[in-house]
């Protein structure tokens, strides 16, 4: 059931900029970022443009979220949504390597999300702005037919070469990846079938649920690979099978991945088998996950696993890089799995 009617649309943006600011301790400038990397926001939200002054250089990148695509309010609290866009927009700076700076965000509103709604949906934004030391700083609202979140987000770093791109794995690189995956995919099914964590522990099943509905942007592990020689790196936002073809793609080798070292998040085999689907599907072409694939030389893996591991999580080496193309996903037999991932055009 609505609630009241939505606030017009300039009401809404002030509110939307007030949250914004009380996230921030009520600072509507200043700077981010830090040291050589970041920017001095000269005016931000309530005029036709932000403006701000960038020292170093820049990595920006642009995503959506729409109902229905992305996420169901069926499934998912507006807040959590809110949340959720603004930290997987982060995860493509993240897997820059860059310092999290300023973000801009545009609203499309459907008729039935009333103020409250709107409300809790910029205190959502706000909040994983605030955890993740991110300005907001210009953005719009419109009427839309479904609800919808466009993103652009900005990250800095002190010099180019600071930075990670997809293209330069080279042969002989060790292929490792952050934290545990498959989460998300097994976190998405449970909303859809709660049933199938009939057989879960307690702890498991909330954070499967969890790992679907705020997924955390590895923004510190992503400066520490880039910080001990990373050569290419991509987030894991469509699936292992998907990403690693287009880091092996941009990078011009083959990915050859070990799945038995793959660490599994616990929980997913169990939600796997209960739906009736492979237990390897959420992990290779689930998504959602938001952890880093990285390649990196084989002389760095150690100090890069313990910079990682300082930062609150862990590195592990998955495979290889080698001459050729495309991405081997080799099963413990020795058979290879076909590398798939999620396709927003071909869902």
């Amino acid at each position: 059931m609505a609630d009241a009617p939505p606030l017009g649309e300039f009401d809404l943006i002030a509110r939307l900029v007030e949250l914004v600011e009380e996230s921030r301790g009520g600072e509507a400038s200043g700077a981010t970022g830090a040291g050589d990397a970041g920017a001095e926001i000269v005016v931000a939200s309530g005029d036709d443009a932000a403006i701000t002054m960038p020292r170093g250089v820049t990595a920006t990148s642009v995503d959506a979220f729409v109902e229905g695509v992305h996420f169901r309010r069926e499934t998912a609290s507006l807040d959590s949504i809110g949340r959720k866009s603004l930290a997987a927009a982060l995860s493509d700076i993240a897997a820059m390597g860059a310092t999290p700076g300023e973000a801009y965000v545009q609203l499309g509103i459907p008729a039935d999300l009333g103020e409250a709604a709107s409300i809790e949906l910029g205190m959502g934004l706000a909040s994983a702005a605030a955890a993740n030391g991110v300005a907001v700083i210009g953005g719009d609202v419109t009427r839309a037919p479904t609800l919808m979140l466009a993103l652009t987000v900005v990250g800095h770093a002190s010099a180019p070469d600071q930075l990670v791109s997809r293209s330069g794995a080279r042969p002989g690189d060790v292929v490792a990846v952050t934290g545990e995956l498959g989460g998300a995919a097994a976190g998405l099914l449970l909303l859809d079938r709660p049933e199938l964590g009939a057989g879960l522990e307690g702890d498991d099943l909330h954070a499967l649920r969890r790992r679907q509905l705020e997924p955390s942007p590895r923004l510190a592990a992503g400066r520490a690979l880039a910080a001990c020689g990373a050569t290419a790196m991509i987030d894991l936002s469509d699936g292992l099978g998907g990403d690693a073809g287009h880091l092996a793609t941009s990078s011009g080798v083959r990915i050859v991945v070990e799945l038995e070292s793959v660490p599994v998040q616990p929980g997913v085999a169990v939600v796997a088998e209960a739906a009736g689907v492979d237990p390897w599907q959420p992990v290779v072409a689930g998504g959602e996950d938001y952890e880093l694939l990285v390649t990196l030389p084989a002389d760095a893996l150690i100090d890069a696993r313990a910079a990682v591991e300082h930062t609150g999580i862990t590195l592990t080496a998955i495979g290889e890089i080698t001459e050729g193309a495309d991405v081997s996903l080799r099963q413990a037999d020795g058979s290879e799995r076909e590398a798939s991932g999620f396709d927003q055009l071909r869902r």
